[in-house]
């Protein structure tokens, strides 16, 4: 069916459109259906003819930084562009924190914001601020439009950069003159962007080598990372594991790119993974490093790093590739396409027979049989965080989708919640952005209305963006909210009790358990017309997240009073080796002295 747009062009010729209208118009053609925003002065002109949209839900959001996280989670739970919308000066820096968190995790975001009268700009005018100049270094690129003329071909190039090649934020700052200037609008339009080329299909001879290097590895791992699930290859990835049999691991932004479920899954790496996930690529001869990026969580110190290990690095951006670890076999392109490729090579390079990792799998299995991710009771007779969380995977089970805030609950759902599915658990890796869990929530619910969507959020992080409780109740997006109140900002707490010697400056926020409880989610969840309900018994645990299941006509907010004295483990103390990793507290070899 031809758009409203060919349509007028083919009757009477160009359609005359104001640059407002064409924003609306051109989301529309690039086939967006959801936006969030709030509006203000200098993006005014769009909201006009947004109101009179047929094909745009607009969600009215209470803050700008929570329409850029909606904006992430609708894109991170679905794989779709998602897009922001605000105004000029504070409404367009509001959304730096989420566009940041965009860039840092690879999320396809396209931010449009309003900017003043272009004769106006550079004399500091209300409400300026120079958001392309802020934003250049977060975005993958930010344009600055000052002609409606230039507004269709814009929208289209950014929709394009920031969902092609490697994922990314874009933003588009248009002034109000080119909002409303008339022009003729032309579909589509003509997108020039000289130098932009993502690499996609890999070079064959790199496939090959890396092929020969796994056929030869005694001990290899699959290091899996969040790329696999931007580039939707996770079929291709348990093609290429149960083909080669090598152990896999998946890092923080890659949970559910590979089944927990499968034994050939050890779990998460990194400062917080499993035992058997941080020590197989710690003793390990050859990690094959698919779409992640070698980041200091996972690393540890990383000149000791893997010491022994090969290294064959896949990623879509040339950048990634030698920036923390040289590699052996660099191989730039699409990792969906690569997968293929080299699944293919290997069967090929290993017709007269396979290596024997046999070996291997039983170092493995022994790390996996002597240290299994658990928890030790609570000491002070309040409820444990992990068990809390654990049941609310259990119950809600794998087709759920996950979004968590920043810090120990962050931790807790990804190792004791079971994904089985990419796109299933949604959080702030990179950026580590507290805040993140309720809009993104409520972005994911938006994507997904038939999934049920949990936010597990902090009492710390919680109170940073659960005013879009009130966006969720007024639009009719039941998410359901697990606040894990330590009464504490439970990380930075961790950290002052092992490394502080229990000094906690500034780290008590006397919401939960023997406290004032300012404030009590439970009455602020009534007020923001979310169902509220507080948890203090382990006996109550599932009849709480049973009654949030079943409750689908309002939010739901579940204040899940814990101890502030869980913590979480396995830990790698920053700064050392990753062979110095602690299973609990005093049980592990002593930490490292190094540099």
């Amino acid at each position: 069916m031809p758009s409203p747009a060919t349509l007028s062009q083919s009757q009477s010729g160009p359609e005359m459109l104001t640059g407002a209208e064409a924003v609306v118009r051109s989301l529309e053609l690039i086939g967006i259906t959801d936006v969030f925003g709030l509006p203000g002065g200098a993006i005014l002109p769009v909201y006009d003819p947004l109101l009179d949209s047929r094909r745009l839900r607009h969600i009215l959001v209470r803050h700008e930084q929570g329409a850029g996280h909606a904006a992430e989670g609708y894109a991170s739970s679905t794989g779709k562009l998602g897009v922001a919308i605000a105004t000029s000066g504070p409404g367009a820096t509001n959304l730096v924190t989420a566009i940041a968190d965009a860039h840092m995790d690879s999320v396809p975001l396209l931010a449009i914001t309003g900017q003043v009268f272009s004769n106006l700009m550079g004399t500091d005018a209300f409400q300026e601020a120079d958001i392309v100049g802020i934003t250049m270094p977060i975005t993958k690129h930010s344009f600055l439009v000052k002609r409606a003329e230039e507004i269709p071909a814009t929208i289209a190039a950014a929709a394009h950069i920031a969902s092609t090649g490697r994922p990314g934020p874009v933003l588009v700052d248009i002034t109000k003159d080119a909002q409303q200037a008339t022009f003729p609008f032309h579909w589509p339009p003509k997108v020039d962007l000289p130098g932009y080329r993502p690499i996609t299909k890999a070079h064959g001879k790199q496939v090959l080598a890396a092929a020969q290097m796994i056929a030869e590895a005694k001990r290899p791992v699959l290091y899996v990372g969040g790329g696999v699930i931007r580039a939707g290859a996770s079929e291709e990835l348990l093609e290429l594991a149960e083909t080669t049999k090598a152990p896999v691991v998946t890092t923080l932004m890659a949970r559910g790119a590979f089944p927990d479920s499968h034994q050939q899954h050890l779990g998460m790496p990194g400062m917080h993974g499993t035992v058997p996930a941080v020590l197989a690529l710690q003793e390990s001869d050859l990690l094959i490093v698919l779409g992640a990026r070698f980041d200091d969580r996972v690393t540890g110190k990383a000149a000791l790093f893997a010491p022994d290990a090969k290294v064959v690095h896949v990623d879509i951006d040339p950048a990634e590739i030698g920036k923390i670890r040289a590699a052996d076999v660099p191989i730039v392109g699409d990792a969906k396409e690569v997968l293929v490729d080299l699944t293919a090579a290997y069967r090929d390079v290993t017709k007269q027979g396979a290596p024997d990792l046999e070996e291997w799998w039983a170092t493995l299995d022994g790390l996996r049989t002597e240290y299994p991710l658990g928890f030790a009771p609570t000491s002070d007779g309040l409820l444990a965080p992990q068990y809390v969380i654990q049941r609310i995977g259990e119950l809600t089970g794998p087709e759920g989708v996950y979004a968590a805030g920043v810090g120990q609950h962050q931790m807790w759902a990804a190792q004791f919640i079971k994904y089985e599915r990419p796109n299933s658990w949604l959080n702030s890796g990179g950026a580590g952005t507290m805040g993140y869990a309720v809009p993104a929530a409520m972005g994911a619910k938006v994507a997904e209305p038939n999934r049920t969507v949990w936010a597990i959020d902090g009492d710390g992080c919680f109170q940073m963006t659960n005013q879009e409780l009130a966006t969720c109740t007024l639009n009719d997006i039941p998410i359901k909210v697990a606040v894990i109140n330590n009464s504490s900002l439970g990380m930075v707490r961790q950290w002052q009790t092992l490394f502080y010697d229990g000094r906690y400056s500034n780290t008590d926020l006397n919401t939960g358990h023997d406290t004032v409880r300012i404030p009590d989610f439970v009455t602020m969840a009534e007020a923001y017309g979310a169902l509220g309900i507080r948890v203090t018994k382990e006996e109550e645990v599932d009849d709480a997240i049973k009654l949030a299941l079943e409750t689908n006509d309002r939010p739901v907010v579940i204040d899940f009073v814990v101890s502030a004295d869980a913590m979480v483990w396995p830990m790698v103390p920053q700064g050392v080796s990753n062979s110095y990793i602690q299973y609990a507290r005093d049980h592990s070899p002593a930490f490292s002295q190094e540099d």
